[in-house]
């Protein structure tokens, strides 16, 4: 066994560890990235709980899903367990990261200065992550932007989503009420 696996067996043991204290008691808990009751974030949809997870047969065969509510939307959606990974499912950052992420963003005042078309590109990549970071800039971007002289009609569109999973990744987080998740974002 040469160094290298060594490091990642250790790697793998502290991970366990890891979920082990966080309350994935057994093995299948481990491999199970979510349980009932868990905030997280699904990309372009939002913030949510995990209310259950249930068993449904579909063309034949069974498999398991997440059900999240999403209460920004109103809706359940139905996640794959075997796809949650794949498709960014995550859990949702903690205050602390939250704040940094915002307190970062508004500290940098400066817009891409790119053609339209590039800024487009670069900001929805950042959406389609799901990652709070990426998305807490894309907002800033174009909210800067929008501060300087009018977006054109998809970059109001991208403005408006990423202010919508933002939303709602903060009133998981701080347990508050849209109207006053929104103060979190004045530019």
């Amino acid at each position: 066994m040469t160094n290298d696996n060594i490091h990642v067996i250790l790697y793998d043991f502290d991970n366990f560890l890891a979920l082990w204290y966080n309350g994935y008691k057994t093995v299948k808990d481990v491999n199970a990235l979510f349980k009932i009751g868990d905030k997280v974030f699904y990309p372009n949809h939002g913030a949510g709980i995990i209310k259950d997870i249930e068993t449904k047969e579909v063309l034949g065969k069974e498999q398991e899903y997440y059900i999240i509510s999403i209460p920004n939307m109103n809706m359940n959606i139905m996640v794959p367990k075997k796809n949650a990974e794949k498709i960014g499912l995550r859990h949702v950052v903690d205050r602390t990261t939250l704040k940094n992420a915002i307190k970062n963003a508004r500290t940098n005042k400066e817009c891409l200065e790119l053609p339209w078309k590039d800024r487009y590109k670069i900001n929805i990549n950042k959406l389609k992550t799901g990652e709070l970071i990426e998305t807490v800039e894309a907002y800033y971007d174009l909210a800067l932007r929008s501060k300087e002289k009018t977006l054109n009609a998809s970059e109001k569109q991208l403005l408006t989503k990423a202010q919508k999973y933002l939303i709602s990744e903060i009133c998981i987080v701080e347990e508050i009420s849209e109207s006053e998740a929104e103060k979190y974002l004045v530019v």
